[in-house]
């Protein structure tokens, strides 16, 4: 018994290393105060940080490729969202992940019966590794054009998997469009968790229907919310509910419960990803999460 559990606690006390380490890598502390509940679930900056990322093997391992709605696909790992919009001039993928998946995401795109070579425009939603390391194989792959919203360009340019240069090739602003194919993305300035993070939305059709497509960049403040981050989110938050918004995807997998939607999708009836009563379920934990973050930063006279 003894034995079991100091290899528990060995265990736990590697997942907390694990997410320390991916906190230090965002320039984050891995707190695990305050706690909101949302929802009837409660949550801490570890716990989000925790299912968000999950382990090494998450953040590698493909999640089985499959459609969205209309020409929207989902190629990323467990962990870590990647999208694939399809159009007859050539298609976008958003978010690279980290630079050893670009491969994999390759791999997802075929077994779609697409092709990677494809890929004309490459888009993220903000300027972490984990979303955008890979931008500089997916050119080198696709030759396709790597767009970056202004404010996270220093933050991209400092991403230099293997000393490679972070390639950008337009710089986006508030509110632009990037249209192929009869497909038309915009590009939502949401800044906070970085001063670029940017929520993509556009239009699918299905089933004689057109939808909101929303997909969210992270709303995850951090350690010390900052008097600019304040501003920032509280801005970012209240421009959220006013996107239209039908579809809501996120750039970690489970801000959208994309697993269980999964399985329901496979199994047939209505398509679950059409979910407009969860649009903006992600962005109220973490909307709850930064007040209480500030809240507490106040009485500890750090404000």
């Amino acid at each position: 018994m003894s034995m079991m559990l100091t290899c528990a606690r060995a265990i736990c006390l590697i997942g907390a290393l694990c997410l320390a380490a991916v906190a230090a890598a965002q320039g984050q502390a891995p707190p695990d105060t305050p706690a909101v509940i949302v929802g009837g679930q409660t949550y801490t900056p570890r716990s989000i940080l925790a299912r968000n990322m999950g382990s090494d093997e998450d953040q590698t391992t493909s999640f089985p490729p499959h459609k969205v709605i209309g020409n929207v696909y989902y190629v990323g790992t467990r962990t870590l969202s990647s999208f694939l919009i399809t159009t007859p001039a050539g298609h976008i993928l958003i978010n690279s992940t980290y630079e050893r998946n670009v491969r994999t995401i390759a791999k997802s795109v075929e077994q779609l019966g697409f092709k990677f070579s494809d890929v004309r425009i490459l888009l993220g939603t903000h300027a972490h590794g984990d979303h955008q390391e890979g931008d500089a194989l997916v050119k080198e792959l696709t030759g396709a054009q790597v767009l970056a919203m202004r404010e996270d360009v220093p933050a991209l340019e400092a991403i230099k998997p293997s000393g490679k240069a972070h390639p950008i090739d337009h710089v986006l602003r508030d509110g632009e469009e990037v249209s192929i194919g009869g497909t038309t993305l915009v590009a939502h300035l949401t800044p906070g968790h970085t001063r670029g993070c940017t929520t993509w939305t556009m239009k699918a059709a299905e089933g004689g229907e057109t939808f909101n497509v929303v997909f969210a960049c992270s709303y995850r403040a951090p350690g010390t919310v900052t008097p600019e981050t304040e501003a920032e989110f509280t801005r970012t938050f209240k421009m959220l509910r006013t996107l239209p918004c039908d579809v809501p995807l996120g750039d970690h997998p489970a801000q959208y419960n994309m697993a269980a939607k999964h399985a329901r999708f496979a199994s047939g009836g209505p398509n679950p990803f059409i979910d407009p009563a969860n649009c903006w379920a992600e962005a109220e934990i973490q909307e709850a999460m930064f007040r209480a973050q500030l809240d507490m930063q106040r009485k500890a006279g750090q404000r």
